[in-house]
């Protein structure tokens, strides 16, 4: 139902280390006010990524930094309850990048119609959205895989890691994953369907992984960095291929000081770290293979749902420590 105010989470601190909720703030906002060309949203679910963590630091990165006093940055999915755009009707349901907050007025150009008809709207924040593009990106451009190799991929029970996998089987590919916890593992070998995965806190990690890699390894999406990067680096095949996507695990702690970049060399490998806001030109032809391979049912995904905005820190907290299962979402209304 729409009311008179809106609700926003703005960023109050910088986090030093680890984030807490006490970074962020629930504030009451005034509903926006619609020009000529813009559409009112009322948004429906509310995206939590990784890349948010680097949005609340200070330190140079890739994109600007929200500052203390901003609203937090994030996708949503919603519906038009007014429209002044000719391109937009009420009832339509959109993609956007409206943050933390119950409703936003978008310019027209900035907002993507979605169909629902096959896939529910919430896959267009996951699967169908910028971690499926990312998988798909990293996969198919930076590692190449050929039918045979192996594939590995860590943190492989999450929104990237899982639809990595399921490409680079259809590929052809034998894929084995990594993640934390017999349950995300059991997951992802029996419902995903990857070859093997390994639970990286089990105290014989490195014996069960190399048990799994008889013949090392020929393509990495590697998503977590710190001393899982480094021993698959030490796994590594000559000429393998190695897409750098994020290092979650780098976060909220100091950089790791990796021993073994010598790998890189020695192996010849090909290392490309990648941005997915690269190459926007290519995310509509990505999305459009992952809309008809989800709604043919040949990939499978999961989310895990907070409830309502004042739910998005400290889910937000625990998908950055691992707790999520899946792509984490904040449900904000029907």
């Amino acid at each position: 139902m729409q009311t008179n105010t809106n609700k926003q989470i703005i960023l109050v601190s910088r986090p030093l280390g680890w984030v807490t909720p006490d970074n962020f703030k629930l504030i009451d906002a005034a509903m926006p006010v619609l020009n000529e060309g813009q559409v009112l949203i009322q948004n429906q679910w509310l995206s939590l990524d990784p890349y948010m963590r680097g949005r609340i630091s200070d330190a140079k990165s890739y994109a600007q930094s929200v500052n203390v006093g901003e609203l937090m940055v994030g996708g949503t999915v919603g519906k038009v309850i007014e429209s002044r755009s000719p391109q937009f009707k009420v009832g339509d349901s959109v993609l956007a990048a409206t943050g933390w907050q119950l409703f936003a007025a978008m310019n027209a150009e900035q907002v993507l119609k979605i169909d629902t008809s096959q896939v529910p709207a919430s896959a267009y924040l996951g699967i169908l959205g910028m971690p499926g593009i990312t998988a798909w990106r990293g996969l198919m451009e930076i590692c190449e895989p050929k039918a045979g190799e192996t594939v590995v991929v860590d943190a492989a029970s999450g929104a990237v890691g899982s639809v990595v996998g399921q490409l680079a089987k259809h590929l052809g590919c034998r894929v084995v994953g990594i993640a934390g916890g017999a349950d995300k593992c059991r997951y992802v070998v029996q419902e995903v369907g990857f070859d093997a995965c390994v639970d990286h806190r089990s105290p014989h990690f490195e014996e069960e992984l190399r048990s799994q890699l008889p013949k090392g390894i020929d393509c990495l999406f590697e998503n977590v960095g710190g001393p899982i990067f480094e021993l698959l680096l030490s796994l590594m095949n000559p000429f393998s291929r190695i897409a750098l996507c994020g290092m979650v695990s780098e976060f909220n702690q100091p950089a790791h000081a990796y021993k073994t970049i010598r790998s890189i060399l020695i192996n010849r490998i090909k290392l490309q770290g990648f941005i997915v806001s690269d190459k926007l030109e290519s995310w509509p032809a990505i999305r459009s293979n992952l809309h008809d391979l989800v709604a043919s049912g040949q990939l499978k995904f999961r989310e895990s749902v907070a409830q309502g905005l004042a739910s998005a820190p400290e889910a937000f907290v625990g998908m950055l420590k691992g707790k999520n299962f899946g792509k984490q979402l904040v449900k904000l209304s029907d």
